[in-house]
């Protein structure tokens, strides 16, 4: 029996997954960031229904091996974070509320009326290896509600909405990078982004010989994890010290928080607006290494993230945390200087190890703040053991941190073999199904779509 009723248009959207080259966490603080889109692609197909259900399938590898289905009248007029939690209850609820949560926000965002929709996903970004395969199927479906319902979105607001589908009703609190990375990106080019909240670059040509591979460490990566919340929240609560030493009182913190407009507030309410020396001469000694939550909140009140909430009972390293974005912005714009300077320079080894050393740095501060993980730190030793001499210049750890991918810096047909070896040779030791990430694609489109 086919899913899809004949006679019935199906609507076709596809976005592809995405590598963090540079700027990985620091996005949720305004920092710049380089990204990539994968070969690997998310596809939903969309039909229009009548009964007022959404039934949903996930197909992999040509095989059924998700369904879900759901009463649209049992969301419709709830808030995203109940909605989140109707749908997550259910078997299959996790990976459904990506989809589902897509109609809601436009729903509430946008005045989407729906009577319910068969959506079937294809996908062949792999799962849990810090690629965005939930950013890609957010922005797919998106398209694709916009094709079937006739919404018209710019770019940026695509991804905007796809990300309050993730905040919201998911209930994983990842910044704007993902959705943005996908829905803008472009093959073999780097997509400068700044969240602050969304300023697109234009994109910038991988050079000639240059290719940013990816060696899944076999280690699930979820953002909904708590050590990625801490860390955001211990970032926050980094910038919300800050604020105070500048005379900004919890009311100004508070009307920002609500109003979502940070402007206002010190270095407009960024970390990575604040430079090194500023941060090192100013800022550092009036954060302390570690606070508990009722700490923070008995002596400063409040922080304006939105997304993470700050738990009374737990120590946050504030001082690492916030140092991290301020930084990882001075990394990611000499390494985009290094790689705009490689074309035309007479020393291209040079460039090349700087650019290796900046990456080396990222991944130290990453473990820094408590997202590292064994298992990246032991593929970035076998980079680093393989060396430049064999074209391998720099890797670290990619995305939310703990676990999932290890991007490469390679350079000529060496570098891409010596990748691939290093991939063989862990993937021996550990006998893990991984994957190993190379070339890239498009961003997100519509196609072909059937009437």
């Amino acid at each position: 029996m086919s899913f899809f009723e004949d006679d019935i248009p199906v609507f076709y959207a596809s976005s592809p997954g995405r590598m963090d080259v540079m700027g990985g966490i620091a996005d949720y603080s305004g920092s710049l960031l380089l990204q990539m889109p994968v070969k690997q692609i998310t596809t939903v197909a969309l039909q229009k229904r009548n009964d007022k259900r959404f039934e949903l399938q996930s197909v992999t590898s040509g095989k059924k091996v998700k369904i879900f289905s759901i009463d649209v009248d049992l969301i419709r007029d709830k808030e995203p974070g109940e909605a989140g939690k109707i749908i997550r209850i259910q078997p299959g609820g996790d990976w459904a509320a990506y989809v589902i949560g897509c109609f809601h926000v436009l729903q509430k965002e946008k005045g989407l009326m729906t009577n319910g929709a068969s959506v079937r996903v294809s996908s062949t970004i792999p799962l849990g290896k810090g690629v965005s395969s939930s950013a890609a199927l957010e922005v797919a479906t998106m398209h694709a509600i916009c094709e079937a319902y006739q919404l018209s979105l710019e770019a940026t607001e695509l991804a905007i909405l796809a990300q309050q589908a993730e905040n919201l009703v998911v209930g994983s609190p990842c910044g704007l990078m993902d959705q943005l990375s996908v829905e803008l990106g472009q093959k073999k080019k780097l997509l400068p982004l700044i969240c602050q909240p969304c300023t697109v670059m234009q994109p910038v040509n991988i050079p000639k010989g240059i290719e940013f591979c990816g060696i899944d460490s076999g280690i699930r990566h979820a953002v909904s994890g708590a050590s990625y919340s801490e860390v955001r929240a211990a970032a926050f609560m980094g910038y919300t010290i800050i604020a105070k030493g500048h005379g900004v009182t919890v009311k100004q913190l508070q009307k920002a928080k609500e109003s979502n407009d940070w402007s206002l507030l010190p270095y407009r309410g960024y970390l990575a607006n604040i430079s090194v020396q500023d941060f090192e001469s100013k800022y550092e000694k009036l954060l302390p290494v570690s606070i508990t939550g009722k700490e923070f909140l008995d002596n400063f009140g409040i922080s304006v993230d939105r997304v993470t909430s700050i738990d009374a009972s737990k120590n946050y390293n504030v001082k690492a945390c916030a140092r991290h974005p301020v930084f990882e912005n001075s990394r990611v714009n000499s390494f985009l200087e290094h790689l705009k300077l490689f074309s035309k320079s007479a020393e291209k080894e040079k460039e090349l190890q700087q650019m290796g050393e900046l990456m080396y740095q990222c991944h130290d501060s990453y473990s820094s703040v408590g997202l590292g993980n064994d298992h990246t730190d032991e593929i970035i030793r076998m980079v680093k053991e393989a060396g430049v001499a064999s074209g391998v210049y720099g890797a670290r750890i990619t995305g939310g941190g703990s676990g999932g991918t290890v991007v490469i810096l390679c350079y000529g047909k060496e570098g891409k073999e010596t990748a691939k070896e290093i991939f063989h040779q862990y993937k021996k030791k550990y006998k893990k199904n991984i994957f190993f990430f190379q070339g890239s694609s498009q961003g997100a489109s519509t196609i072909n779509n059937t009437n």
